[in-house]
């Protein structure tokens, strides 16, 4: 299981902000790749050449890195080609009325082949409807997080979920048809 975490711009344009997750990891004994990391398209995009070095040293070291809130920052298509990222998080603005809105099915059918076609993961956010993840799921969006599966947890409830066993599991997230 990864373990996402919300980088906001200041932190993103700290000096040696690779060198200081890589401390992190070692002082945590979390393996890089069970790290995400989730940057804002604006916290990523005011200076390209040290954006794309920073992300290069990250993802050497295994980490994972997800443009967050995709479509609602200063996206510049161009970088996608060139940043260094394994995943575009689409955000619930999109999300919430994808199953009524066409304007809003046509963007989430765009960006999900778009991410798709650059061989990049897909994550819709905010998802709450059985509506909203058969659409999801008809587009082969790769991940799905909202409350639609669960409120944040407290690290014990994160572990009251995770003890269920699979067919428990799979149960409480059925679809509703």
């Amino acid at each position: 299981m990864r373990v996402g975490v919300n980088v906001s711009a200041r932190q993103f344009h700290q000096e040696h902000l690779a060198e200081l997750i890589l401390q992190i990891l070692e002082d945590t004994g979390l393996a890089p790749e069970y790290l995400e990391l989730e940057l804002t398209e604006s916290s990523i995009m005011s200076n390209a050449q040290a954006t794309i070095d920073v992300l290069t040293k990250l993802k050497a070291m295994g980490v994972t890195i997800s443009i967050d809130d995709f479509g609602t920052g200063f996206s510049s298509l161009s970088y996608l080609k060139r940043l260094p990222i394994d995943a575009l998080k689409i955000d619930r603005a999109f999300i919430r009325d994808v199953s009524t809105d066409p304007d809003d099915a046509a963007l989430v059918m765009a960006i999900v082949t778009l991410a798709h076609n650059l061989r990049l993961q897909v994550v819709a956010e905010g998802v709450e409807t059985d509506a909203q993840l058969r659409f999801l799921h008809l587009l082969r969006c790769d991940e799905v997080q909202g409350y639609r599966f669960s409120k944040p947890l407290p690290a014990r409830g994160l572990e009251q979920l995770l003890s269920l066993k699979p067919a428990e599991l799979l149960s409480s997230f059925a679809l509703q048809v």
